[in-house]
């Protein structure tokens, strides 16, 4: 059956993205469609761009904000059988000519943040966005009350869409290339000489904090469970945070080193060498948990959002409500002591191919 597969845009990273490349992997025949592609060479067949694309709004998500509802209410095209849309904006509007409504898939990674909960997303402090947020609230929920099969990647997104668009969704979280991870007994074998060296100094015990370093991330939460523990302290990551980070780290006295940019191979050996892994951010859902887990290690993550779901609670690791430095302390000195083994079990539930099998079955294709 000939198909559509449409996403917000396309980055050269980013977890969307890898939902999408699942997408891509199991309807390897199927058309692709975006506002604009960022990384063309990521996919062998070409992806069809709109016509934002060939405008100065291309990138400027905040400025072509006001003209995708146009874009997705039009897209044009061949006629397909199936749309399946992955969706954190307003790709969920996509509309084809002619489409039978019950042959629309959409993944909802959340709906869109800064308009229906912007105290989660700082984009939504905007005046502008504001301004325009209860037309485009309005025009958002209208859209989604016509879907008749709407996925979240959580039970916390799940919740949300519940509560913002009045749609029931079914859950299935995203997926996490936990093979990829789990075929190298040792990722420190995979550096290259500049990150061995780093890696031989650093020892454990220590705590790994890994993200962009944007203030929601929250890692100088981190920063703070190590200077209360006495632990090192790896931050891993790269972003406009990092001067506030690195002065946090200095008034406590901790003994943080940062990590700017790490390979693929390098954050996976400072993963799997880590005590524990540290993710304190409200999260849709949170894949980088499932892969410290896939390498053994157990995390400490933030009781409220998506992250929780995806550990077994004082076995591979603990979920946080409280994070005063008496509670950070007792959670480092309790999850340390994890089984790495259930923490590798228990990441294989989130693999890529389980999740192919259960967007094959939603979809009934």
């Amino acid at each position: 059956m000939a198909g559509l597969i449409a996403h917000e845009w396309i980055e050269r990273v980013g977890g969307a993205e890898k939902v999408l490349d699942a997408f891509a992997d199991t309807y390897a025949d199927a058309d692709m469609f975006c506002l604009w592609n960022d990384a063309p060479e990521r996919y062998s067949r070409k992806v069809r761009e709109s016509f934002l694309a060939r405008t100065p709004l291309r990138g400027r998500k905040a400025l072509a904000m006001p003209l995708m509802p146009q874009v997705w209410s039009s897209m044009g095209g061949a006629d397909y059988e199936w749309l399946l849309v992955s969706s954190h904006l307003f790709a969920h509007q996509a509309q084809v000519p002619g489409l039978d409504p019950n042959r629309k898939f959409v993944y909802t990674h959340t709906p869109a943040r800064y308009l229906w909960e912007p105290e989660l997303d700082a984009r939504g402090a905007s005046p502008a966005v504001r301004a325009a947020s209860p037309l485009f609230r309005a025009l958002d929920a209208r859209a989604a009350r016509e879907h008749r099969n709407v996925a979240a990647n959580s039970d916390f997104v799940r919740d949300r869409i519940a509560r913002t668009w009045s749609v029931e969704a079914t859950v299935i979280h995203p997926p996490v290339d936990v093979a990829r991870l789990q075929q190298v007994d040792d990722w420190r074998d995979e550096l290259d000489e500049f990150e061995a060296e780093f890696m031989a100094s650093a020892t454990a015990p220590y705590l790994l904090g890994a993200s962009r370093f944007v203030p929601y991330k929250q890692l100088d939460t981190v920063i703070t469970a190590g200077a209360t523990t006495g632990m090192p302290v790896i931050i891993a990551g790269a972003g406009p945070d990092e001067d506030r980070l690195r002065t946090h780290a200095a008034q406590l006295g901790a003994d943080v080193r940062f990590v700017i940019n790490p390979s693929d191979a390098l954050l996976a050996a400072l993963m799997q060498q880590a005590t524990v892994y540290f993710f304190p951010a409200v999260e849709d859902f949170g894949i980088m948990p499932v892969e410290a887990m896939a390498l053994g290690t157990p995390v400490i993550v933030n009781a409220v959002g998506g992250a929780s779901e995806s550990l077994l609670e004082g076995q591979t690791g603990i979920a946080l409500a409280d994070f005063s430095p008496a509670a950070l302390a007792e959670a480092v000195t309790t999850v340390a002591a994890m089984n790495p083994e259930a923490c590798r079990a228990r990441a294989r539930e989130f693999s890529t191919s389980r999740f192919q099998s259960e967007i094959r079955s939603w979809m009934s294709l």
